[in-house]
């Protein structure tokens, strides 16, 4: 039996901050089982921590150490910008929507865990979108 390679974006890890407890506990069971995260999800993850939520530079190292250690962290590349702008051509997603989809692509993931896609869409017939707090009720 498969399993899927999951990619993580920012949003989702945001949430392990929320004072929405069952999303905050969402985010933190979606982050435990692992995944793929690049290291641009880490520059947005540090950038809102630190201007919106006010947090210090040792908080955000703190929980970015745990997301380094349960996440493979890959690098944003010129191969993933130029892929980045190819999806912005045929998808018409914001440029960084673009790259996170580019980074999940390029290594391999066949879920991309976000809230900012559309649930259950499907890039290139390779990469499912799938928003863990999405609810049919």
């Amino acid at each position: 039996m498969s399993v899927d390679k999951r990619f993580i974006d920012t949003n989702i890890l945001l949430y392990l901050l929320s004072e929405d407890q069952d999303k905050a506990e969402r985010a933190e069971e979606v982050l435990s089982l692992g995944g793929v995260v690049s290291v641009q999800v880490l520059n947005e993850f540090a950038s809102t921590s630190l201007r919106k939520l006010k947090m210090t530079c040792p908080e955000v190292r703190e929980i970015i150490d745990v997301i380094r250690e349960l996440c493979t962290v890959v690098p944003v590349t010129l191969d993933t910008h130029s892929l980045g702008l190819d999806i912005v051509e045929r998808y018409r997603f914001s440029f960084y929507d673009a790259l996170i989809i580019a980074s999940a692509l390029e290594n391999g993931c066949s879920l991309l865990f976000t809230e900012d896609l559309q649930h259950g869409q499907h890039i290139d017939k390779k990469l499912g979108i799938h928003n863990p707090f999405f609810s049919r009720s």
